[in-house]
């Protein structure tokens, strides 16, 4: 492993960027979408056979997905602080 050490602008940027998009609401959007998918997996709001797939499996792999994405998201959002003390060491604190 190579001894050399770079932070560069677009890294303290991107490490920003990453942390105004997950601050910024898109945990609340996912949400947002778990709530609309629940909706429309209610027969009593929607029904028919497009539905019934809906309901059966699209929904649930769905949900399962975003389910996952928000974990990670909040794993990565605990990560951030330590992630941009490292980007502003390797680069002199500047």
């Amino acid at each position: 492993m190579s001894g050399r050490v770079l932070s560069s602008e677009q890294a303290k940027s991107a490490i920003t960027q990453m942390q105004s998009i997950i601050n910024g609401g898109l945990t609340n959007e996912i949400n947002n979408l778990n709530t609309q998918g629940a909706t429309l997996s209610d027969p009593n709001n929607w029904d028919g056979p497009l539905a019934e797939r809906f309901r059966s499996s699209t929904w649930p792999e769905t949900k399962s997905a975003l389910d996952k994405a928000k974990v990670e998201l909040e794993e990565l959002r605990g990560q951030l602080q330590q992630i941009s003390t490292n980007i502003m060491t390797a680069g002199g604190g500047s």
